[in-house]
């Protein structure tokens, strides 16, 4: 069921802007074990005290760039970017195991946006070198109109709107920040899309977040799945 926030009209949406795990990437908690990893490398064991408050903040911040999450826990930007190496790593080698899987119907809504002469752009707050590796398991390669990462965008991951003007600004597709729709599963993602000025900012249940986190982060709709995203936007621009 979608859930109607706002009364405003939308202007007619003509770049979708979607996360990736979480919202069109099934990953089976592969952030929590690679997370294990990282922790590792700075000396924080799995099962301690400091490990399970750790993972508590990694839990609570799902959606926000990890560089980002890292310097909130190591403190210093040596420690942070070590931990991070080291997350990436880990879950590079999870995903080539084969740990990946499409959301339910993703592909396909992808597929039904570029169809309805939408522009759509992926995004995440893995470094590129993990969005590839994901890219390339699920053969997703060419499947969206660019992908982005928190690199491409300055370095500013979510919550900031970066990712999502950078996406306005590359593909050229929208005349308006208006007609850009934000789709994602965490609150971060919701707060990203509010700062750019999108004209949609859905949030899906089929990750991290719930329906509270996502409606008190400004989401003007909640969708069971991004499967549902592409009969919204029909919809709220007929």
């Amino acid at each position: 069921m979608v859930r109607e926030l706002t009364t405003h009209t939308h202007t007619h949406v003509k770049l979708a802007v979607l996360d990736m795990a979480g919202t069109t990437v099934a990953d089976g908690g592969l952030v929590e074990r690679a997370f294990a990893a990282a922790a590792r490398e700075l000396g924080v064991e799995p099962g301690s005290a400091d490990h399970a408050a750790q993972l508590d903040h990694v839990r609570a911040t799902m959606g926000e760039s990890k560089i980002s999450v890292f310097r909130h826990l190591f403190g210093t930007e040596d420690r942070a970017r070590r931990a991070n190496a080291a997350f990436e790593k880990a879950y590079g080698e999870l995903v080539d195991g084969g740990l990946v899987a499409p959301v339910d119907g993703a592909r396909e809504a992808i597929e039904e946006l570029r169809a309805d002469g939408r522009t759509v752009v992926l995004t995440t707050g893995f470094a590129r070198v993990t969005q590839d590796a994901i890219l390339a398991a699920l053969g997703w390669r060419d499947l969206a109109d660019l992908t982005l990462c928190p690199a491409d965008a300055g370095g500013r991951g979510r919550p900031h709107p970066d990712m999502v003007l950078a996406a306005f600004l590359r593909t050229g597709a929208a005349d308006s920040v208006r007609e850009v729709a934000v789709a994602g599963d965490t609150a971060y993602d919701m707060r990203s899309g509010v700062r750019a000025g999108a004209g949609v900012v859905a949030g899906v249940l089929t990750g991290a977040h719930d329906r509270t986190a996502l409606t008190d982060a400004g989401a003007t709709h909640v969708l069971p799945s991004v499967a549902d995203l592409p009969a919204l936007l029909r919809d709220a621009t007929a």
